[in-house]
């Protein structure tokens, strides 16, 4: 059988032949790509030479190229357009995948020839972005047991065997009881509140169904409007407890014991490879570097955020009862009355600002902003292969014209994608030898779908998630890098949100807006009393959105900064965790664990405060900006460095690069209006 994952790709800048790709392609190009890796890794290990930097730390980073780029097309699939067949696979090949990496890391034949070049790094001449690799490699062994004897690298391989697949596990779980949940509206009373877009796009999915009435979901574009804006209580409620019941039921897909078992296993790694806990284990390569840190940082926010959001919600509470007579606010009625207040306060509906914010305009305001700042292009072009449709490609060009970078840029739900936005790669930077390798990009989202009528137009919250995910390209496609392993996103994950937050600060600038605010029928640039609105409002619930924030730190560190043997019930284990910051009374047949993917399926285990702590250098970087002028030539050079440099240094070295002295929370406090 020809198989075009194990073909070189004949195409346009070699991108993914994806309509070539059958779904019986997938195994035997892993499993042998996985052959051809550890064949590579043989020859490095069975070279007679002497070990040196070029045909050992060189070789490593050049070995599994192929492995590399058909693993990264398989399980971006596997989340933006996924099948019961993919899942399937999934789960067979993760434990190989898993496997694989430690036949590498555990390797102690290759583990002394990495030793050897390490003990003489002082005398080998390294450039500065060579020693960085050298010294994470290294440390990329002794952290993962290379140091352990044959017994306790055994019972490392089965941990990770077990966590590839529970990981894998918990994820499809999540996407399952998203998919599975509908509520089916044939009262046309019950839609009373929501906009026109919400019931257009409910009345399609019914008819899509084959079904009468109105169809709502937990996706995002569905859920979200309706809780916002359905006048119904009741069915505000039933949506709300449909959604904190996802993996927590008593059917196939209920998450609690997967997540003891995470927790758990996590845990006897770290104590294997000689760490207290899977925290200090994760932290030690992070800028926060240990548990107590994190925790003094999450409990000192708290203390700043707490009285403002007890505030917020004071004021909410007796809006709430002025306006409907609500004695008890609950948490379904928290985003319907913030949207109502906010409207009373600033004047200001989201309904008002979507006409201005059409999904095309917003794409094309992100990448003139990018022009701006850095000179780089963007060319619409389709001669580039998709995975799906809905996708819409673009080429990269930097000033100069020289080809950067490939985007792909998926934006509508559909039943195979999981929820929520997210950045990936298909393929990564680098420059080896001289042989320049340019990355493919892409982002994910879930926007609301256009209509007959209409086109797709954005909340301003999908405005600055387009902006969040699109800064997070900009890091994986401006490397200026010689190794893979340390182009673009590859940096510290406290890091890693630092390019991506700080992108949506330019969603509040006037000078930005009018790039692209345009009203989708009249073309008129948003008008500066709406931008003085959304400036005005955008520390709006700020204390209520900080404590959310750090509750979801605080729960992370939980799970991960302690033993878990003692979890026996998680909903309980939750609700102690969640009580410092709980504002709402609690929901007994809710949970939020068993669908907080970003730790136990994505890679934020024991990093979930990093959006916090990235928040404090966003808003210093953003401040140095507003000081200088937001499209200042020379600040914006030098966060360019700074994007791509991606981890070719310490952060905190790139970040004093870029701004002249360390971070502080200033910027932060004074943005959220957090000081009185």
């Amino acid at each position: 059988m020809n198989n075009p994952l194990l073909e070189k790709f004949d195409t346009p800048f070699e991108s993914a032949p994806f309509s070539k790709i059958k779904i019986e392609h997938y195994q035997p190009a892993l499993e042998q790509a996985i052959k051809e890796a550890k064949e590579e890794i043989d020859q490095i290990v069975n070279n007679p030479q002497e070990p040196t930097f070029e045909n050992t730390i060189v070789a490593m980073e050049l070995s599994g190229e192929k492995l590399g780029r058909i693993s990264s097309i398989f399980f971006n699939l596997n989340s933006a357009e996924t099948s019961d067949e993919m899942q399937k696979i999934a789960q067979e090949i993760s434990p190989a995948l898993s496997e694989f990496g430690n036949d590498i890391r555990l390797n102690q034949a290759l583990f002394q020839r990495i030793k050897v070049i390490y003990d003489q790094r002082h005398t080998l001449n390294l450039t500065e972005e060579e020693a960085y690799l050298l010294e994470k490699k290294y440390k990329g062994f002794s952290r993962n047991g290379a140091n352990l004897n044959e017994d306790e690298k055994l019972k490392l391989r089965d941990i990770d065997k077990e966590l590839a697949q529970l990981t894998l596990q918990f994820g499809q779980n999540v996407l399952a009881e998203t998919n599975l949940y509908e509520l089916i509206i044939t009262n046309e009373d019950d839609l009373k509140g929501l906009p026109d877009y919400a019931i257009e796009q409910a009345k399609a999915d019914a008819e899509a169904k084959n079904k009468e009435g109105w169809i709502f979901t937990l996706q995002a574009p569905s859920y979200i409007p309706f809780m916002q804006y359905a006048e119904n209580r009741a069915l505000r409620e039933e949506l709300f407890r449909a959604s904190g019941r996802k993996a927590y039921q008593n059917n196939e897909y209920n998450n609690e014991e997967n997540i003891k078992k995470i927790a758990k296993l996590r845990y006897d790694r770290a104590n294997l490879l000689g760490y207290t806990t899977h925290a200090d284990y994760v932290l030690e390569e992070r800028m926060a570097k240990t548990p107590s840190n994190v925790i003094e940082f999450l409990n000192d926010l708290l203390v700043k955020a707490r009285p403002f959001a007890e505030k917020e919600i004071e004021e909410l509470a007796a809006f709430a009862q002025k306006t409907d007579g609500i004695d008890t606010l609950q948490r379904w009625d928290h985003a319907y009355y913030a949207e109502k207040l906010k409207q009373v306060k600033f004047n200001l509906s989201e309904e008002e600002l979507k006409p201005y914010f059409q999904l095309e305009n917003v794409t094309q305001g992100a990448f003139e902003v990018a022009t701006k700042l850095f000179g780089i292009t963007f060319k619409k072009i389709n001669t580039i292969d998709k995975y799906h449709e809905d996708v819409v490609t673009y080429e990269v060009l930097d000033k100069d014209g020289n080809f950067l970078s490939l985007l792909y840029a998926d934006f509508f739900p559909r039943a195979g994608k999981r929820p929520g936005a997210w950045m990936t790669s298909f393929r990564e930077a680098s420059n080896v030898n001289g042989k320049s390798i340019r990355p493919h990009v892409s982002i994910v989202c879930n926007f609301t779908k256009p209509t007959k009528d209409k086109p797709s137009l954005l909340t301003f919250q999908e405005v600055t998630t387009l902006f969040h995910e699109f800064g997070h390209a900009l890091h994986g496609m401006l490397p200026n890098t010689v190794f893979e392993s340390l182009a673009g996103t590859n940096v510290y994950w406290d890091f890693v949100e630092l390019p991506s937050q700080f992108y949506e600060n330019f969603c509040y600038e006037p000078e930005a807006l009018a790039l692209f605010a345009k009203h989708y029928q009249t073309g008129e640039v948003i008008p500066q009393e709406l931008v003085d609105k959304v400036r005005n409002a955008s520390s709006y619930m700020d204390g209520y959105q900080t404590l959310r924030q750090i509750s979801f730190g605080l729960l992370d560190m939980a799970y991960h900064a302690n033993n878990p043997s003692e979890i026996h019930d998680v909903q309980e284990f939750e609700k102690m965790a969640f009580q410092p910051t709980e504002l709402y009374p609690q929901v007994q047949d809710n949970l939020m664990s068993t669908s907080f993917s970003h730790i136990f399926q994505g890679g934020y285990s024991s990093g979930y405060y990093s959006y916090k702590w990235a928040e404090v250098l966003d808003a210093d970087a953003f401040a140095y900006f507003q000081e200088t002028g937001i499209f200042n030539e020379e600040t914006a050079q030098k966060y360019y460095t700074l994007l791509s440099s991606g981890g070719t240094k310490d952060p905190m070295e790139l970040y004093i690069a870029f701004r002249g002295k360390k971070p502080t929370p200033d910027a932060l406090l004074k943005r959220a209006g957090l000081v009185a």
